[in-house]
């Protein structure tokens, strides 16, 4: 056991004194040789970072890695929390292992309990086959619990059950399946306040945050803007058609002065759509479209007077999703919503028939 192992979440030394292990059972971690990889050692695949802020966040990521310790991220939507937890699980241990990502926003409640725990054939209406879950889908490897304060309570239950007894029931299921397996979880809100408030279990958050990693937003580490534009720029260079592209200095000064509410999320899709609408080798200011909305755009007391509440409501929301080129946990996080309320109130909106904008966002930085 390492100086960070977090209790319930590595086997014991002797694992078959404590269960028997059938045959073609996967192998426990201290099976794995350790990782010697330094954090500069994978230059394609690491974090892109410049700013002293988020040298000390892959510094810190680098240390917890080799431990087998659970760990909570926490910052922003669209910080690059997943690309962290990446990072951690290709510098531990368990690398040679599965990296597996679930997205507790992003998953009715209804299913999460599925996608997670799996189900047995026949265990419910519909389920003709039987399904592996998440957690036993991530035997020997990382799994990733992407936005965990979006996750029900009774579910929150039954998760901190699986990961203190070490071992998974299916839906439906008969014989617990014993779980070697390292939790990286996520989260954009204050976690300690959801606790004070009831939503989260307090039990649940101490077993999580054993060891915890903060990514400051992109408006607090500006040196990072230029390099990740430029990783950006080679990202979809192909979409851009032939020639190298460049950023000019006039640009960069644009980028630099803009607050990036959606922070590097948002820093993507403004290039990716710098590179779509202009030929030009050199990328202006006027291609990137940042900066404060003109006065056309915001919203005048004319239009706050004199209207329910509700429809003022309606149209923050929709104003919200264009902003974010429809990613819902951009615009609850923007709103101070709850995924599951933004939902709510979009399948309403749906159903009257509103034009809401379709569901975007990059997938990966969130």
């Amino acid at each position: 056991m390492t100086a960070y192992s977090a209790p319930g979440l590595l086997l014991p030394d002797d694992p078959e004194s404590s269960f028997t292990r059938p045959a073609g059972y996967p192998v426990r971690i201290g099976a794995f040789a350790p990782s010697r990889r330094s954090p500069a050692s994978e230059p394609d695949k690491g974090p892109r970072y410049r700013d002293p802020a988020m040298h000390a966040v892959i510094q810190r990521a680098h240390r917890i890695a080799i431990s087998d310790a659970s760990v909570l991220i926490r910052g922003e939507s669209g910080t690059g929390k997943e690309v962290i937890a990446r990072y951690i699980h290709r510098n531990s241990p368990r690398s040679s292992g599965p990296f597996v990502a679930v997205n507790c926003a992003a998953i009715p409640e209804q299913l999460l309990e599925s996608e997670l725990f799996g189900h047995e054939r026949g265990a419910f209406s519909g389920a003709i086959t039987q399904r592996i879950g998440k957690l036993e889908a991530a035997q020997n490897g990382t799994l990733l619990l992407d936005e965990i304060s979006e996750m029900d309570r009774k579910l929150q239950a039954k998760l901190l059950r699986a990961i203190q007894e070490r071992e998974v029931d299916r839906i439906g299921g008969r014989t617990a399946i014993q779980l070697n397996v390292r939790i990286i979880a996520t989260t954009n809100r204050d976690i300690e306040l959801e606790v004070k408030r009831q939503t989260f279990r307090e039990d649940l958050y101490f077993r999580l945050n054993v060891v915890s990693v903060h990514i400051p937003p992109l408006r607090q580490r500006p040196a990072d803007i230029p390099a990740l534009a430029e990783y950006f720029i080679a990202k979809y260079r192909n979409e851009a058609g032939p020639g190298p592209r460049r950023l000019s200095q006039a640009a960069l000064l644009a980028l630099s002065a803009h607050d990036w509410p959606g922070n590097v999320r948002e820093l993507e899709n403004t290039i990716h759509r710098a590179l779509v609408l202009t030929t030009d080798a050199t990328i202006e200011p006027g291609a990137l479209e940042v900066g404060p909305p003109s006065a056309t755009d915001a919203p005048g007391l004319g239009e706050f007077v004199c209207r329910p509440l509700h429809l003022i409501e309606r149209d923050a929301i929709i104003a919200a999703l264009r902003r974010t080129g429809g990613n819902r946990t951009h615009t609850a996080s923007m709103l101070g919503l709850s995924i599951r309320a933004l939902r709510n109130k979009i399948g309403l909106y749906l159903s009257q028939g509103v034009d809401v904008p379709p569901s975007g966002g990059v997938p990966g930085a969130q």
